[in-house]
């Protein structure tokens, strides 16, 4: 087939996988029906769109692409509302109730019962932008107060995003890595509270939440389908939004969920090495990657419980493949929809093509016309200007 994207080294590793039940127990069935139930009750909640892409899947030579499209998800642009909001939540229920000595209901603080007691608990985090969005919007909505803490290569977009939100930002010098750092350092001084998308040694909870809201989206896609996708391609981070789709997939479809295929930049692989040293690895970032939301160097250790067992192939990607996979779902192939994604947005997209055009790599990760491949169009344009970059040609790093 004639390349739909520029030729680019695109590393594999197979996964040496463990077996258990992380699906089961790292998230359970109730910790999904606890935020399902909560999230569908906001205002403003709807199911996104899941997006055909049948002139790419039959251009590729696949039998379908299905591309679950976040950008609408609660006018944030992002699968994220799912996520830091929830867990915001969760943390302010945990913590008034053990004020009051009761049980305090979500549904009570939601709907402003406790105005007062939220305003005295501060909620942060560290961002490269859709988590922290997220935390704001939450905030705002409960209304604890909350500090936002990203790293030099934030874009100025992203940060005014937050601040529209009522969030104070903190921008440092460092990495993501090092935000993450401050945020714990400040919070654990000044009695605030963290709400991170990642989980360390004795700190699980949040992390938990988040993933467990994720699950709202993976219920959406399954009950809009008949059968498993044979494949779906996961865009990594620090491991939340793949942990919590695989197990919500693996819960649902049991035996028959799909195969798993991890996607990161190549500029920032802390999945794919740790899927080589068989343990959580953290990475150096050198340099950042245009997929900014992807750029971590540290692996949430909870995630990787459940990535462990359920991960049979991690790949990384070069920076040049980004831009061309943004322009190609903007401006899609035949009668295909038209859909904005941010950078983020289109790992798997691009990891899929490529591995279309690399008959080798499409022998190892079991694809072929008869492949049924979900992907996770994490956020929409949630930078206009680096989206009109992009969509202009021009240098977006």
């Amino acid at each position: 087939m004639t390349n739909l994207l520029p030729s680019g080294a695109v590393a594999h590793v197979a996964a040496t996988r463990k077996t258990g039940t992380a699906a089961e127990d790292v998230l359970s069935r109730e910790d999904f029906a606890t935020a399902r139930d909560e999230i569908t009750q906001w205002e403003g909640y709807e199911p996104t769109p899941l997006v055909s892409l049948d002139a790419l899947a039959q251009t590729i030579s696949v039998a379908e692409i299905l591309y679950k499209h976040e950008g609408p998800r609660f006018g944030l642009g992002s699968f994220k509302a799912l996520g830091g909001s929830y867990a915001a939540l969760r943390v302010l229920q945990r913590e008034i109730s053990a004020k009051l000595g009761r049980d305090v209901p979500l549904a009570d603080i939601r709907n402003g019962k406790h105005a007062d007691d939220c305003a005295e608990i501060t909620l942060v985090s560290a961002t490269d932008g859709n988590h922290g969005r997220s935390l704001a919007w939450g905030c705002q909505r409960f209304g604890a107060p909350c500090r936002i803490y990203i790293h030099a290569e934030v874009s100025d977009g992203r940060a005014e995003a937050m601040r529209a939100l009522g969030a104070e930002v903190i921008r440092i010098a460092g990495d993501y890595d090092d935000s993450v750092d401050l945020a714990k350092t400040e919070a654990e001084a000044n009695n605030w509270f963290v709400v991170s998308d990642t989980s360390w040694p004795g700190y699980s909870m949040p992390p938990r939440d988040v993933m467990a809201g994720y699950g709202v989206m993976v219920q959406e896609i399954c009950e809009a389908l008949n059968d498993a996708p044979s494949h779906v391609f996961l865009q990594g981070g620090v491991g939340g939004l793949a942990a919590g789709v695989v197990a919500g997939l693996r819960q649902y479809w049991g035996d028959a969920s799909p195969r798993v295929v991890i996607v990161e930049p190549e500029l920032a692989a802390c999945l794919f090495e740790s899927a080589k040293t068989g343990k959580a690895t953290n990475v150096t970032i050198e340099q950042e990657t245009l997929m900014a939301g992807l750029s971590c160097g540290e692996p949430s250790e909870m995630a990787w419980e459940i990535l462990a067992e359920e991960a049979s192939d991690f790949l990384t990607i070069p920076e040049a493949l980004v831009a061309p996979s943004v322009r190609l779902l903007a401006r899609p192939l035949g009668g295909d929809t038209a859909t904005e994604a941010g950078e983020s947005a289109v790992a798997g997209l691009a990891a899929l093509i490529a591995s279309r055009q690399d008959a080798a790599l499409s022998e190892k990760l079991g694809l072929d016309n008869t492949s049924r491949v979900l992907l996770i169009g994490s956020e929409g344009v949630t930078d206009p200007a680096i989206f009109e970059m992009i969509m202009e040609g021009r240098d977006a790093a």
